[in-house]
């Protein structure tokens, strides 16, 4: 188990560090020039050489890579230029919104998934398992932003049951994660199903009927649990996706996330703050299918044996 560990660490620190050298280069090759744009129409060359040397531009790439990567290890994800203000600090401001935004479109996306998955899958073939799946097709297809439109125009401005913008309690999050959550309890659903149907169809689970065992503990121990793993593979990736997917969403509901920060820093050029929100983003999303790996592990042994023998 150990062994197996060890090895998803690596792999972990790896795609780290391909993903802030991949950030590093893009965002410094790209025309324009941060001074210049700090400066204004009206700088001269000199204060803008001046700029740059203070700022450290100046230097080899090489060299300011090295320099921000042992910033990142040591805690410094360095300042913003336009703001003025650490990047550690700007993006914990807006991870916040970004955390309950995600965490509350999960919440919906399980409960939803996992409920008409787990009915689809009971109701083979019935009227539940059809409707199921029609809403699950239509929740997978429908794009994120166009449900949120929808979601502000109907519950928002026409029944006024929710705030359409800002972020200020805990209902102006209610449409925002309807609008996430729908497309990922349509996908969980259908995973959900399929693999409850395939353990549905092995011999101990008709053992377990002809022995006369209730079928809500049937369906629930024996059926539910050993069709996990599936399910954990894309309750993992759901998650890492809804921490990093909602820039579109904050955009239109006006939430100072950190799609929006990202979004905004891009216009601006912030290098700084782009390069640490991006990272800072990599690590949740490393983090999290790094624990969903071993999850896999706990569950199934015979995922680590087949890795250690590899």
């Amino acid at each position: 188990m150990w062994r197996y560990i060890g090895k998803r660490t690596l792999l972990a620190l790896g795609i780290m560090l391909c993903i802030s050298l991949i950030t590093f280069i893009i965002l410094n090759v790209i025309p324009g020039d941060v001074a210049a744009m700090m400066l204004g129409d009206f700088a001269t060359a000199d204060n803008i050489a001046q700029l740059r040397e203070n700022m450290g531009l100046n230097r080899p790439l090489p060299v300011q890579y090295f320099s921000w990567l042992g910033g990142i290890v040591r805690g410094d994800f360095g300042t913003s230029y336009f703001q003025n203000r650490p990047v550690l600090e700007l993006i914990h401001i807006s991870f916040s919104y970004t955390v309950v935004i995600a965490v509350s479109a999960y919440v919906v996306a399980v409960v939803l998934g996992l409920s008409f998955g787990i009915l689809a899958a009971t109701h083979r073939g019935g009227v539940v398992d059809r409707l199921v799946m029609h809403l699950s097709v239509f929740g997978i297809s429908a794009p994120s932003f166009w449900v949120a439109i929808l979601l502000q125009l109907y519950f928002g401005l026409q029944l006024k049951w929710f705030p359409i913008s800002g972020a200020k309690a805990a209902g102006w999050f209610v449409l925002p994660a309807f609008a996430l959550g729908t497309r990922y309890a349509a996908s969980i659903s259908r995973i959900t199903r399929t693999s409850m149907l395939e353990v549905m169809g092995q011999d101990y689970i008709r053992t377990c009927y002809a022995k006369g065992l209730n079928r809500l503990r049937v369906t629930i121990v024996h059926v539910f649990r050993n069709a996990l793993i599936p399910v954990i593979t894309i309750l993992g990736n759901d998650f890492g996706a809804l921490l990093t997917g909602s820039m579109i969403t904050e955009k239109i509901f006006n939430i100072p996330g950190v799609g929006k920060m990202l979004i905004d820093a891009i216009n601006r050029r912030d290098i700084p703050l782009v390069q640490g929100g991006v990272i800072y983003v990599a690590i949740i999303c490393v983090v999290v299918y790094f624990t969903v790996d071993i999850l896999y592990a706990v569950i199934n042994p015979n995922i680590r044996l087949t890795k250690d023998v590899n």
